[in-house]
């Protein structure tokens, strides 16, 4: 499978601007022969444009997923539309409670919904993300081009437990849209190595490279194989970063390596 990570310049509070450079990046990857991209965190907003939020926010059927899906479904090619505000009371079949929530949709080639994660662990420091919205309480996983899928946000990175959950659930590629700021750049390059070394697995985190004024995002969009080795990676300007990754590769090193089931609980 050739996996596209869309490092897009993402403008604060400019949602259609936004969306026209993710729609671009999208078809750009697909001609290139890309079989799944990945978008990164809050691409439709800017994970600083917390003024903006409640503004922009829609359910899982509004105007910009919808543009996602129609774009995947157009090109041919699975879309992680990673990640945009949600509305959860506009989104029928969600959770119960409302408010909004830093959501996460993975869309086929044929534009059908096949997964949906709502960040778990909101950041607190120096940002009013968790004041501004609702953690996700559940984590999906789906089976896509011979991969068995699941995706984490951001800060999600630092919590390791989630990441063995996803493992014993069988899961071989996590995709994680990120809005990953400085001065955390060291950070930025251990955590998502140390999450694919720790499980045996792809991980493929796809970051912003955006200006916010005060904050900036440091780009390094990487895609990490089972041993923690870099497949691809980029610096910090937008671009798009491609990788071939085998679904077959992460079985292998799983038998050859057996920290898994050398574990004692």
């Amino acid at each position: 499978m050739r996996l596209a990570l869309a490092q897009l310049d993402v403008e604060a509070a400019a949602v259609d601007a936004n969306l026209d450079r993710a729609a671009a990046a999208i078809r750009e990857a697909a001609g290139e022969g890309a079989d799944l991209v990945a978008l990164p965190e809050l691409f439709d907003v800017g994970f600083f444009a917390f003024d903006t939020y409640e503004r922009v926010a829609e359910g899982l059927d509004g105007e910009k997923l919808a543009r996602m899906q129609a774009v995947a479904a157009d090109a041919g090619v699975a879309v992680l539309a990673g990640s945009v505000v949600e509305d959860l009371a506009e989104s029928e079949g969600g959770p119960a409670d409302d408010g909004l929530a830093n959501t996460s949709v993975l869309f086929d080639a044929d534009g059908e919904r096949r997964l949906v994660y709502r960040k778990h662990h909101l950041f607190g420091y120096e940002s009013a993300e968790a004041e501004l919205l609702v953690p996700g309480e559940s984590v999906p996983t789906t089976d896509l081009l011979g991969f068995t899928v699941a995706t984490t946000t951001c800060y999600d990175l630092r919590f390791p437990e989630l990441y063995r959950d996803l493992a014993d659930d069988g899961v071989d590629l996590v995709l994680v849209p990120s809005a990953w700021p400085y001065p955390r750049v060291e950070h930025w390059k251990l955590l998502p190595q140390a999450r694919a070394v720790e499980n045996l697995t792809y991980v493929a985190a796809v970051n912003g490279a955006s200006d916010f004024g005060d904050d900036a995002l440091v780009g390094r969009s990487t895609v990490y194989d089972p041993w923690g080795t870099t497949l691809a990676s980029t610096g910090a300007e937008p671009t798009i970063v491609y990788a071939d990754v085998d679904p077959e590769r992460p079985a292998a090193v799983r038998e050859e390596f057996p920290a898994l089931r050398d574990r004692r609980r």
